[in-house]
């Protein structure tokens, strides 16, 4: 075998020499080639030039790099926003549901916040604790969450109370503005700040409004005060780009966030079509290309040292932000309703006819650039597979729970493109787009969409983990985890109960109520509430686009067994019949209650076919009555089409002369079998009472059966019930000529017979008012007309939201109250001093006056919302500290209401079966309405 020897020394040396010379050739080479490139006149770069090169080369490093949190975030110690005399605090013995695990992971234990983060959870170390000067709150077993996001809101920018000088939801400059910034318009007085918090949303996305195509940038914020008392104060994470270009560049960038809108919304202010639309994007985002073209050819140049000639970073204030869009280094929130989604992904007409054609070139494709969320998107539900050909993959998709129908977007919207969605694998989140709901009511919107059959953990997902996803911000908001920000929201009950109230919230660790209230709820609702089975309603959401058949089957026969209790209507109040075994109905009445053998003879004489209703344990309650709201003279809110109208304003110009004395009839203008007001009907609301709309004096009201099919079979309740006016600091005219002409109205002779009916105190005067200073002048009127005249002026008051502040005088005058915003929000200047209800005040507007000995009833605004009137009944009862029993209850939308209205008949009989569960919770579906009006018994299969 050969074996190899080492070169002596002196062989390695002559080889080493011969290498050395070879580089030292090629160096002087290089070196005498680069100088005779050079002028004669070549000077080494200076400093200056040395440095604004390296700034140069970091912008282009910097364009380049993907936005998101450094690696080392979770490595941090205190938090950006913690304020230093925040004092840290150990939260005992709760169920805290964490986030982790998909929503299933729940812990019982502890909870430590300190330096503005999440510091433990679960069980403490103790050495954590050492040299702590702690405050300590046992939560006795209460459920703690991470703080509500909302991932679409208007909150600062469109103020309570709306004022003029408040007004920065969107500019009507352009249809494309991606310029602008939603922080430029935030007032950080906005009186809904504190209503928001004390719903348990402590994080929110300010989005300018929908009126844009490209509406402009939007900012996340937390909503607690800050010291500096500035909107820069309130921002989470706000991108380096927020004062210009001048910043470290070798920082990792920050999410940005934007909004754009299609449909409708631009189309009605801009007077374009969806066509006018498309241009206006595609135009727009050509511009952006042709900057991030020009940026990646420069920075080509830097990177190859070409600096000869090359001027400076190419940058345009104007579409910088567009550019960044095309970077993918924004989360861009997409306003668009129908699934016809031919702006933003691979989905082109697809809402009726299914007709997608992926292969045409769309905005994301063409740009190729990806959205972070759908919002409304309504109609999402019916292309779920479809939604994963967006550019960049499927974004999230930001929904209301139940607010559909108010336009022709909107109008196949459902209560199950929560559930289907989430079947499908997408992200689901629940919003607010305050004020559209109050964000303060955020919550609700998961506790109905989880009514409706959206799982536990995924409701609770929807307001926390998934919208923080959608703005890039799920590495530090949306989770109860070590190193996350110590947002959390200790409950009064289960989260996904009926009217779940925080206790206590913490924003950066710091508490947010000094003295919170708390009104006691039953053991029960520390449950995650039971709910109906929606499988069939589901699949018929969907087979029919959005449009499922409503209207019930009708039988002459039907028993019902399994039932707790029956409430009946007796001489103007309820009676009460508990454990019946079974109850026997026939056309529209009910002829047995009792055991099987006492209703034996009955059942015998029955000989056509019979519906047998099982309740399981469920209850049978008189049909609710509607009020408040258009509903049977509306069905498309902003399509007038579909609608009966306003009626003229007296007080702006002359009636017609064709018209005459005679005031305008709601009864003339009522159309049926409308969705709402069949879902209502579904929703066991079984009577209808509606004004006509407009200003000052509206008209008469009627009372209409919502079952009818038409005017003609059996709808009319009562065709004339009361005068309706309104009175308000928000009419072109002043309050002192509103009263004038309500005065003269009254004082006056001649006539509608109705109003002749008011004047002799045999109808009733409905003023539509909210501000105390107006109800204490009408209050005024009402003693100075009885004075005059010695007759009784029957008035009540409708909306009312300061009507606590005159609780007595409105009791002592015999004046009744029509609660009609339950959920108190301080919209217009007459409604500012409301009383919101814990946990920052111990009391209510609702139990206040039922204290005070008011007639009070309750009502809805919106036609969508009458479906869910039980539960507002409810949500009310259950935060009154236990002083609104089950009968006060029923009657607050039934006989109370009726009441105040002044119907002068007896309302029909007609009372609605609910299975599983009573009216007034989560576990109650109505099933079943039997009407005496009708004179049928109506099954909801």
């Amino acid at each position: 075998m050969a074996i190899y020897k080492w070169p002596p020394a002196e062989g390695r040396s002559r080889r080493w020499s011969r290498v050395y010379l070879l580089v030292l050739c090629i160096a002087l080479y290089y070196y005498y080639a680069g100088s005779a490139a050079k002028p004669a006149n070549y000077l080494p770069l200076d400093s200056e030039t040395l440095a604004k090169r390296e700034r140069i080369a970091a912008q282009c490093r910097y364009t380049r790099t993907p936005a998101g949190p450094p690696i080392d975030f979770h490595s941090r110690d205190q938090s950006d926003r913690y304020a230093p005399d925040t004092k840290p605090t150990l939260i005992k013995n709760a169920r805290i549901w964490t986030g982790a695990e998909n929503g299933t992971k729940i812990i019982q234990g502890d909870l430590l916040l300190h330096k503005g983060l999440i510091k433990a959870v679960g069980n403490v170390p103790l050495h954590f604790l050492e040299n702590l000067q702690l405050e300590v709150i046992d939560a006795h077993g209460a459920w703690v969450t991470p703080g509500l996001v909302d991932l679409h809101s208007h909150l600062g920018v469109d103020s309570a109370p709306r004022l003029k000088g408040a007004r920065d939801t969107n500019s009507y400059k352009a249809p494309i503005l991606p310029w602008l910034r939603s922080l430029d318009g935030l007032n950080t007085h906005d009186e809904a700040y504190e209503l928001a918090r004390s719903g348990g949303v402590t994080t929110a996305q300010i989005l300018p409004g929908s009126a844009n195509d490209i509406g402009g940038q939007a900012f996340v914020i937390k909503l607690r005060q800050t010291k500096e008392r500035v909107p820069t104060a309130m921002l989470v994470e706000p991108p380096f780009t927020l004062n210009g270009s001048h910043f470290d560049h070798d920082l990792p960038p920050r999410w940005r966030h934007m909004k754009h809108a299609c449909g409708e919304n631009p189309s009605r202010v801009y007077s374009m079509t969806r066509m006018d639309s498309g241009w206006a994007f595609r135009s727009a985002y050509e511009s952006a290309r042709k900057l991030r073209d020009a940026q990646d050819e420069f920075c080509s140049k830097v990177e190859a040292g070409l600096w000869s000639g090359l001027g400076d970073f190419p940058e345009d204030l104007q579409w910088e932000a567009l550019v960044d869009v095309l970077r993918g280094k924004v989360k861009l929130s997409v306003h668009c309703y129908e699934a016809c989604i031919n702006l933003y992904g691979s989905v082109t007409c697809a809402s009726s006819r299914f007709a997608a054609t992926p292969k045409e070139m769309q905005l994301t494709n063409e740009f190729r650039f990806p959205v972070a969320s759908f919002h409304h998107a309504g109609e999402t539900y019916l292309v779920p597979d479809l939604l994963e050909k967006t550019w960049g993959g499927a974004p999230s998709i930001a929904l209301f729970a139940a607010n559909f129908r108010k336009k022709r977007e909107a109008y196949r919207g459902s209560e199950f493109a929560p559930r289907i969605l989430t079947s499908h694998g997408l992200s689901v989140v629940l919003k607010s787009d305050h004020p559209v709901v109050n964000s303060r009511y955020l919550l609700n919107e998961a506790a109905l969409a989880h009514y409706y059959g959206l799982p536990e953990n995924v409701a609770l997902l929807s307001m926390t983990v998934n919208p923080a996803r959608a703005m890039g911000l799920d590495h530090r908001l949306g989770r109860i985890q070590e190193g996350y920000d110590a947002d959390v929201v200790i409950w009064d009950s289960h989260p996904l109960s009926l009217g779940a109230t925080p206790v206590q919230a913490f924003i950066d660790g710091i508490r947010q109520f000094q003295t919170p209230e708390v009104s006691i709820k039953p053991p029960f609702m520390q449950r995650c509430p039971d709910t109906p089975n929606f499988d069939k309603e589901a699949a018929e959401a969907f087979e029919y686009e959005g449009l499922p058949p409503l209207i019930p089957k009708s039988v002459q026969h039907a028993i019902f067994i399994n039932v707790s209790s029956v409430y009946t209507r007796s001489n103007g109040d309820l009676s009460l019949e508990e454990h019946p075994e079974v109850i026997v109905a026939h056309g529209g009445e009910i002829i047995c209650t009792g055991t099987h053998l006492t209703c034996s003879k009955t059942l015998d004489e029955v000989d056509d076919e019979v519906a047998v209703i099982d309740l399981e344990g469920g209850v049978i309650v008189p049909g609710f009555t509607s009020y408040g709201s258009p509903l049977g003279l509306t069905e498309i809110l902003l399509e007038p089409s579909t609608n009966d109208g306003r009626v003229y304003n007296p007080l702006a110009r002359d009636p017609p002369a064709i018209i005459g004395d005679t005031l305008i009839r709601a009864i003339d203008g009522l159309q049926f079998e409308g969705r709402d007001m069949l879902l209502a009907y579904r929703g066991g609301v079984t009577a209808g009472v509606v004004a006509p709309s407009g200003e000052f004096v509206q008209g008469i009201s009627t009372a209409f059966s919502l079952g009818a099919s038409h005017l003609l079979r059996n709808a009319t309740i009562e065709s004339d019930i009361a005068l309706h006016v309104a009175i308000t600091m928000n009419d072109a005219r002043s309050v002192s000529t509103q009263i004038a002409a309500l005065r003269h109205l009254l004082f006056g002779t001649g006539g509608d017979e109705v109003l002749e009916g008011v004047r002799n105190g045999q109808s009733t005067l409905v003023v539509d008012v909210n501000s105390a200073d107006i109800m204490a002048t009408l209050l005024r009127l009402k003693a100075e007309y009885e004075n005059h005249t010695s007759k009784t002026l029957r008035l009540t008051f409708a909306g009312a939201s300061e009507s606590h502040l005159l609780a007595d005088e409105i009791a002592s005058a015999g004046v009744s109250v029509i609660v009609t915003q339950p959920k108190p929000y301080p919209n217009t200047w007459d409604e500012r001093r409301i009383l919101p209800g814990p946990p920052l005040t111990a009391d209510s507007l609702v139990p206040v006056l039922l204290a005070a000995g008011v007639n009070v009833g309750i009502g809805l605004i919106n036609e969508f919302e009458a479906r869910h009137l039980r539960f507002e009944v409810s949500r009310v009862s259950f935060s009154a500290n236990g002083s609104i029993d089950l009968p006060t209850a029923l009657k607050l939308a039934t006989t109370n209401l009726e009441k105040a209205l002044g119907i002068h008949g007896t309302m029909p009989q007609d009372l609605v079966a609910y299975a599983g569960g009573h009216a007034f919770d989560f576990g109650g579906k109505a099933v079943a309405v039997i009407s005496e009006q009708l004179g049928r018994i109506d099954v909801f299969e």
